[in-house]
């Protein structure tokens, strides 16, 4: 397990466009989310530590902002041949057994995590009604132990732009396992 920290795509950054399958059967696309007020893009995994633990966090946000405009999209741009945990078929069972309430989606070209500048799992990139950059940074202070969490940044962002305030604090990068890279 490679620690990587993401880069910090400049905020103000427009969303770059994307059109990719989900485990749901369905195609995505940056457009699929014209009606929320903020979206929320993770890069994520199955296998990496990091991102399994984010997976509860990030399931409590969407249910608790959803009512609000905030949608959370989730992408795995892992190598599946040298990862087979992160294939497709493996993303359906892990998307079923954990019952994801957002898309996850498959980048098997590994393009969009490019277009991104996506480095880790997860990488957390938070976009405002107009697809603009706010926030790229980590969910919150202890990966760990959830219990233990001091410093909710991603909730803080997402009540921030919801009132239409900028983020007041320093962004943190998020951290995790590298994106496998073919």
């Amino acid at each position: 397990m490679a620690l990587m920290h993401s880069k910090g795509m400049p905020v103000g950054n427009p969303a770059p466009s994307f059109s990719l399958p989900g485990v749901d059967g369905n195609t995505w696309s940056l457009d699929s989310f014209t009606d929320a007020q903020l979206l929320v893009v993770v890069f994520t995994c199955n296998h990496c530590p990091y991102a399994i633990a984010s997976e509860d966090r990030l399931l409590e946000i969407q249910a608790d902002y959803e009512s609000r405009g905030v949608r959370l999209v989730a992408i795995s741009s892992n190598d599946a041949e040298k990862y087979r945990a992160d294939s497709f078929d493996e993303m359906k069972k892990r998307a079923a057994d954990k019952g994801f309430n957002f898309p996850y989606l498959y980048d098997e070209s590994q393009e969009v995590a490019r277009a991104y500048d996506a480095a880790c799992t997860p990488d957390v990139f938070v976009f405002d009604r107009d697809r603009k950059l706010v926030y790229n940074g980590r969910i919150d202070d202890n990966w760990q132990q959830p219990d233990q969490v001091t410093r909710r940044d991603l909730r803080s962002v997402l009540d921030a732009a919801l009132e239409g305030h900028a983020v007041d604090f320093e962004h943190v990068p998020s951290m995790g396992c590298s994106i496998k890279w073919k």
